[in-house]
């Protein structure tokens, strides 16, 4: 196990050192003054000087018993008491990793607790709470925001590469796992049936019409290049002319007529492949086949990488603009989450029982490595500066022990004094 960092003992520490010290020195200070008054009590009862001359050095003698006491059990805490090494002294110093693993315990089973951590989440309702905040606009513009930022981190960190090989693995798994035959299918016979692809057809046709217009020549130099070499050339023009003056007007009836018999063959002809597309097995292997050739060319996978790319500056893009739709949108939904969350005590009641199955199963399934962490890095501290740490923080509160057993100390010993000689009388 790698060493944690020691626990560093700062300037702020020394400071509130510096005031253990006072305090140190105001509880010692009232101890000589004990010892001192009963040094002259007892000088006074020895030279007749009354009975209160008992009295007080009784009261001094216990005042300074409560005070040595004291100091013994303050000083054992941090150190060993005039550098003896009395056995159970210095005990924060040698019980270190003890008290370490005893708190990780503590902790653990006192606040890391299903039931404990469940009633406490409970009794914030974070549902209403949430609620109320967010339907603030300046809170849901706040979060948008923060959300961008981190939409715009997690864009920048991901490698282009690595995506672009995820999204078309991906892709191209789920193509070749989907038989799209039959969908095509579905979809082609429903366009059929709707007349939608009129307009498909209506275009190629004016495409085709003013292509032969502009393309006159090449099509009867064809028709001439195709003819026997033995037939005259005047012939072979006559019939190129003929061939092409037919097309063109067959093909302007084709634009020009609705109801011409070669656009009702195309309908015919569309519907019965979407019926093959359906039921047919010979034409939905085939489908299939041209499907994976398509999708196994350099070229198709290319573009399914690059979609990526497209999408990521997309998103960055809008993600940057305040006015985007995305931003706008993602406003709008915080609002109306919000202000759903203020009011609807369902919605609520859902969302506090999502937190706290969270909350406790962090707790309950990481209990050990959260409560390793207190053991642990209390064994990582060194001990001197453990000590002295400790005794920064609280030994000025413990100095006022020495100063309370001193008087209560003399105020027993007084009254011990004072009921033994009533008894004695």
């Amino acid at each position: 196990m790698v060493p944690l960092p020691s626990f560093a003992y700062t300037d702020a520490d020394a400071e509130k050192q510096r005031g253990v010290r006072h305090m140190k020195l105001t509880a010692t200070g009232l101890l000589l003054l004990v010892a001192l008054i009963f040094v002259l009590a007892t000088w006074a009862k020895n030279s007749g000087a009354g009975p209160w001359a008992g009295y007080v050095a009784a009261a001094a003698e216990a005042g300074m018993v409560g005070a040595l006491a004291d100091w013994f059990a303050v000083t054992a805490l941090f150190r060993h008491p005039l550098g003896i090494p009395i056995p159970h002294t210095a005990i924060i110093p040698n019980k270190k990793d003890q008290l370490g693993a005893s708190l990780g315990s503590f902790v653990g089973e006192n606040f890391l607790s299903g039931d404990v951590v469940r009633a406490r989440l409970h009794a914030l309702g974070i549902g209403s709470r949430l609620g109320a905040w967010l339907a603030e606009p300046a809170h849901a513009d706040r979060v948008t925001a923060e959300l961008s930022t981190a939409l715009r981190g997690a864009l920048t960190v991901l490698r282009d590469s690595d995506v672009q090989a995820v999204v078309g693995e991906a892709i191209t798994r789920r193509a070749d796992n989907a038989e799209i035959a039959p969908g095509i299918g579905k979809t082609l016979e429903k366009v059929v049936a709707d007349g939608a692809h009129h307009r498909a057809v209506d275009l190629i046709c004016a495409r085709a019409h003013d292509w032969l217009v502009l393309h006159s020549d090449s099509v009867m130099d064809a028709v001439e290049g195709g003819a026997p070499g033995w037939t005259p050339r005047f012939v072979d023009r006559k019939v190129g002319e003929r061939v092409y003056r037919e097309l063109l007007r067959f093909v302007k009836e084709m634009r020009d007529m609705p109801g011409h018999p070669a656009r009702g063959a195309i309908d015919r002809f569309l519907a019965d492949f979407a019926a093959d597309l359906q039921s047919d097995t010979d034409t939905r292997t085939r489908v299939e086949r041209m499907k994976s050739d398509l999708l196994s060319r350099a070229e198709v996978q290319d573009v399914i990488a690059s979609a990526w790319s497209s999408v990521r500056t997309m998103i960055i893009s809008a993600a940057e603009d305040d006015r985007s739709e995305l931003r706008l949108r993602a406003r709008a939904s915080l609002l109306s989450l919000g202000a759903r969350l203020a009011t609807d005590s369902r919605l609520q009641s859902k969302l506090e029982g999502w937190v706290e199955d969270a909350a406790v199963y962090v707790v309950t399934t990481y209990r050990s490595e959260i409560t390793s962490l207190i053991s642990e890095t209390v064994a990582s501290w060194d001990a001197e500066h453990t000590s002295r740490k400790i005794e920064a923080h609280i030994g000025r509160d413990l100095q006022f022990i020495r100063i309370n057993g001193t008087v209560v100390g003399a105020m027993a010993g007084l009254l011990i004094y004072t009921v033994a000689h009533g008894l004695g009388a």
